[in-house]
């Protein structure tokens, strides 16, 4: 009875028992074919009864294994792979019927794969999550066939939790070409250094193109050889993400919100931070300041950085400003870079909002992000053909200038400001990072 619940008939069954009874229809009416037409019944059933003992009979089998990463990276493809051994002596056809999480809505689950006698076979697919959490993969399931006639079916997995981080995939790339210095390819800017934030690093010998200006007299009248003072970035500067939690950060773009998109900036932003011998620290608000990490280098601080931006969640409320800036004054007491992920959506939000701000900017520098609204900038340049379009072009014409308006305000009052598509955030965030660097203005 056991082996009887794995039973699945196929269309190819009932389409083959149509096609006798029809053939048997016709024999009526065609003297010779009755005699036929039982003979093919039989043949029929033999074929089923011999399909039916091969794939119920001996100790063929089928195994799915799982080989899926031990964390999902929110916004990018994952790679995922499923490894389906047969042990069954003979060539079969299978099924695959994976449960995806609920957060994917994915329908067509189905892969197919065609196996020889004891093969092995690998089913790699790409999955892109959109939100951060605990993903629940059900069971997987195999339906197998031999003829066509039946499929049985083998549950080869049962339920596996994974959970999904802010883009970590994302992370390592910017990482790793980093470190081979191939940055420019994604965007990253080499920025010529203005300035003399520098600090003393060491005394070496004088080489042809060194600058004049950092001649040491004394050190060259010691060796009586021309020596020059050496000198690095400023490190340990306190580099903070401020991520706002606000109702407006819940506004979706290409499956992402914008505060995920802002999340995996800071996640990047971060570790660049980090690889650059700054501090790195954190700080969500929405009402209230919801986790504060203060600024450091550690090794573990990357991991801290994390685990907090994991469990973010959007709230419904607006922003309070003015708690931002108490909690900012009473616990961030060195002079700062902060990148303020927000999202104005008109110039009195963000006048209300202001003298805030400026208080804030005085005692460190705001780099305010504004985000580009993509798709009302798509409506805008379109080709109005009837009198409803013309109206929604000219609604969001105003909402395009009045985000321009957003920024030269900000500027006015001597804001750092990154006024950015969601998908190009993380580039101008780096960018805008290394040009405050190389102006010295920290």
């Amino acid at each position: 009875m056991r082996k009887l619940k794995q039973l699945f008939l196929t269309n190819q069954f009932f389409y083959s028992l149509l096609g006798i009874a029809t053939f048997f229809a016709i024999s009526f009416f065609i003297k010779g074919l009755f005699i036929v037409a039982w003979i093919v019944f039989w043949l029929w059933l033999a074929v089923m009864i011999f399909d039916f003992v091969v794939l119920f009979g001996g100790k063929g089998h089928i195994e799915i294994t799982r080989v899926y990463p031990e964390k999902l990276s929110n916004g990018d493809e994952n790679p995922m792979k499923l490894i389906v051994n047969s042990f069954y002596p003979f060539p079969t056809i299978i099924e695959i019927l994976e449960e995806f999480p609920i957060q994917l809505q994915i329908r067509n689950n189905e892969f197919f794969t065609r196996l020889s006698a004891y093969q092995s076979s690998e089913i790699s697919y790409l999955m892109r999550p959109t939100q951060r959490g605990i993903y629940q993969f059900g069971r997987c399931m195999a339906l197998v066939k031999r003829f066509g006639f039946f499929k049985r079916r083998f549950v080869t997995n049962q339920v596996q939790e994974i959970p999904c981080y802010p883009s970590y995939i994302q992370l390592r790339k910017y990482q790793l070409l980093a470190t081979s210095n191939r940055l420019n390819e994604l965007g990253i800017k080499r920025i010529r250094r203005i300035g003399s934030a520098m600090e003393f690093d060491h005394v070496r010998e004088y080489v042809q193109g060194d600058d004049y200006r950092r001649m040491n007299w004394k050190a060259t009248a010691k060796t009586k050889k021309l020596m020059v003072n050496q000198y690095e970035e400023e490190k340990s500067q306190p580099i903070y993400s401020f991520i706002d939690l606000g109702r407006a950060m819940r506004m979706p773009f290409e499956g992402l919100t914008l505060l995920d998109y802002a999340i995996n900036t800071s996640l990047v932003l971060s570790n660049a931070t980090i690889l650059k011998q700054d501090r790195a620290g954190l700080l969500t608000f929405s009402r209230d300041v919801n986790a504060f990490i203060p600024a450091e280098k550690r090794n573990n601080q990357m991991l801290k950085i994390s685990e907090a931006l994991y469990q973010v969640a959007t709230k419904f409320d607006e922003p309070e400003y003015g708690k931002l800036y108490s909690y900012a004054n009473a616990h961030i007491n060195k002079r700062s870079l902060i990148f303020l992920y927000t999202n104005f959506e008109t110039l009195d939000s963000l006048r209300r909002q202001m003298n805030y701000l400026s208080m804030l900017n005085r005692s460190h520098i705001i780099v305010v992000v504004v985000f580009k609204n993509v798709e009302v900038e798509d409506l805008a340049k379109s080709s109005p053909k009837k009198t409803i379009e013309i109206y929604n072009q000219i609604i969001a014409e105003k909402f395009i200038y009045e985000k321009q308006l957003i920024v030269q305000e900000l500027i006015r009052n001597g804001f750092q400001t990154i006024y950015t598509a969601p998908e190009n955030l993380t580039i101008n965030s780096i960018n805008k990072y290394l040009e405050i660097k190389a102006r010295g203005l920290i």
